[in-house]
């Protein structure tokens, strides 16, 4: 960029340099504050969400856990049950 350049945008802005700058400060903290909101909202989802992921996998350890004692149930019943060769016909 030369002089030139640099004279015309500068004549091109009606405030002075200071405040232009005070300005665009203000717009930038301004943003930054915004950012920080939502990025303080996200963590709070994610942490959320980590704490219902880890509750489910609870719950899910859990149903398997019962689901392989019902089973185990059923197969020991089915091995203690007397299978048809067992049983005396009806005219004994």
């Amino acid at each position: 960029m030369n002089d030139d350049t640099q004279r015309e945008d500068s004549s091109m802005s009606t405030q002075p340099p200071s405040d232009a700058l005070a300005e665009r400060l203000e717009a930038l903290e301004s943003r930054l504050a915004y950012q920080e909101h939502w990025l303080d909202t996200l963590d709070e989802a994610v942490v959320a969400q980590e704490r219902r992921l880890t509750r489910l996998e609870r719950v899910s350890d859990l149903v398997q856990e019962k689901l392989r004692d019902q089973q185990r149930a059923l197969q020991e019943g089915d091995a203690a049950a007397s299978g048809p060769g067992d049983e005396l016909p009806p005219h004994y």
